[in-house]
């Protein structure tokens, strides 16, 4: 039987780039990573989520590749990749990659043959037209950032698709040989011992973009064929799915073959992390409740992936202008904070201030059905750079101690890929690694024990979420039980003490047992429960004596 491996998985998301800089150039690197490599398995993850490695401009983070084959140069060679691995695997951690194929950069050799000549083999690699789209100013993915998704090539004499920035042409999915190509993309980094992928803006993946078409139709059975191949090369590789798209929709990218999951195995639960945003900025459990019985059954081994912070904006866009309007006042009150007209570019540190109520917000997003992914620095509260461009604010590099460029590199501050984050609270003397792991009660070392616990409570990953009905306003009770067992969480979303009264759980043991909390709790029964203002607590009902 494969192993499902990504059920119950801890994901961590980092940037080679901004991670650990081995050679001074100011830019982090293969073998700085593999470096950090001891402080990623102690912290708990068991999978890394790398930004893109490949060849690249540079001008899009690395999401304008130019060779889907290699590595970036400044990164460190297919040689320093293969090491890599052989470091992940003896320390049991899976290697998951970016897998950008929506668009390429204008200067890959694709599209600079595909622009040069009409006869070119790469020509229909890619989306033209010969008149001037109707819907050129139509479908920008970054309002007020762009101004149309259709740009004028003079060297070609035509118009071509771009669904992000101009120099980023976007792939013609109706070819047969770009879908090929993916394919090979794909088999090559899995021979490399890859277990997965994110696949980045999954829904244009497999849009039949064409003029005065937009949205087109998606090719969802191209999902079906890449997952076909994966299986055939690597039976145990998954899929991660970007995919910000209504819960009715989600299972066109799951697929469902006599029930199961044969397309895509994750994606992330945007709408529920929209939920866990309106519910932290105004204090009440409400929208998280509304999302879990909204969420639609998912097809047998399928996953959603919970986050509360990833590399992006926070995306508000599915909330209602007056829930969009409170969370942007609770989080984002400067207009310096917003981006794309709806979203926050902040980590999530700054945004809530108090480490209580840091600490309750993961608590809940971790107890929530589906996988965890946390973005790195995410487990020291480290804070962003305003005054960096558009997403580049969240994106400094890690902050690992205080010494000059907070660990990151030996370089001058001016060469640095980004400057770390200096002043105020957030700054890297006050927030670093070094000093967290001397800590007690560090929240650095707290991730550590709750990803520790998360690993004895996989009932969390596999199993089903019941919300328990309570009477006390900002108190959430919810439980996930599977054939392992039955596990209770209690969250409070208010500053002020509370106590619960619940009913008897019916899978109750005598002794319950509290196996992660905020602080030592009384535990006589569970008719009536403390909980501190920002406190949680997980209680295990029931363990199978299998």
């Amino acid at each position: 039987m494969v192993e499902r491996w990504y059920r119950n998985a801890v994901i961590y998301s980092l940037d080679v780039r901004t991670f650990q800089d081995s050679n001074g150039d100011g830019i982090g690197d293969l073998q700085g990573l593999v470096s950090r490599m001891d402080y990623l398995s102690r912290l708990g993850a068991t999978a890394l989520w790398l930004g893109p490695i490949h060849p690249s401009p540079g001008r899009d983070g690395g999401y304008d590749v130019t060779d889907h084959y290699d590595v970036e140069s400044a990164l460190g060679s297919l040689g320093d990749f293969a090491q890599f691995m052989n470091v992940a695997d003896e320390r049991g951690l899976r290697v998951m990659l970016d897998l950008v194929v929506n668009h390429t950069s204008d200067e890959h050799p694709w599209f600079v043959s595909a622009r040069s000549d009409p006869r070119s083999p790469f020509r229909d690699w890619y989306v033209w037209s010969e008149q001037e789209p109707p819907d050129r100013s139509e479908g920008m993915v970054f309002p007020g950032v762009q101004r149309e998704t259709w740009t004028y090539c003079d060297q070609a004499s035509a118009w071509y698709h771009h669904r992000f920035y101009d120099f980023e042409p976007d792939l013609n999915i109706r070819n047969r040989e770009v879908q090929n190509e993916i394919c090979k993309i794909v088999a090559f980094w899995e021979r490399l011992g890859v277990s997965g992928f994110r696949v980045d803006a999954a829904p244009f993946v497999i849009e039949r973009t064409a003029p005065g078409v937009d949205p087109g139709d998606r090719d969802y059975g191209f999902l079906t064929e890449l997952r076909e191949q994966v299986s055939w090369q690597r039976g145990d590789a998954v899929f991660l799915a970007e995919a910000n798209v209504p819960n009715e929709e989600q299972r066109l990218f799951f697929g469902d073959a006599d029930g199961a999951a044969n397309r895509l195995q994750m994606l992330f639960a945007f709408r529920l992390n929209q939920a866990l945003m309106l519910a932290l900025a105004r204090h009440d459990p409400q929208p998280v409740i509304a999302a879990l019985r909204k969420l639609s059954s998912l097809p047998r081994h399928g996953q959603s992936a919970t986050f509360l912070r990833n590399h992006d904006e926070v995306d508000l866009s599915g909330l209602t202008d007056e829930e969009r309007a409170d969370v942007f006042t609770a989080f984002g009150p400067d207009r310096r904070h917003r981006l794309y007209e709806r979203g926050i570019r902040r980590r999530l540190a700054p945004m809530l201030g108090d480490e209580r109520w840091l600490r309750m917000a993961y608590s809940l997003q971790f107890t929530m059905p589906g996988t965890p992914v946390l973005r790195y620095g995410d487990e020291l509260g480290m804070g962003e750079d305003l005054s960096l461009p558009e997403r580049e604010a969240i994106r400094t590099p890690m902050q690992w101690s205080a010494t000059p460029n907070a660990g990151f590199s030996t370089a001058a501050p001016d060469a640095l890929i980004r400057p770390v984050v200096q002043a105020g609270p957030f700054g890297y003397e006050r927030v670093n690694a070094t000093d967290q792991g001397r800590e007690a009660d560090s929240l650095l070392l707290w991730f550590e024990r709750m990803l520790h616990t998360l690993r004895e409570c996989e009932e969390i990953g596999t199993g089903e979420h019941v919300v328990v009905p309570v009477g006390t306003p900002c108190i959430m009770v919810h439980r996930a039980q599977a054939s392992s067992g039955s596990i209770m969480f209690v969250h409070n979303l208010g500053e002020r003490p509370a106590k619960v009264c619940l009913r008897l759980q019916t899978d109750e043991d005598e002794l319950p047992v509290e196996v992660f909390s905020d602080r030592e709790y009384p535990l006589r029964d569970l008719t009536e429960l403390e909980v501190d203002g920002y406190g949680y607590r997980w209680i295990r009902l029931r363990r199978s004596r299998g």
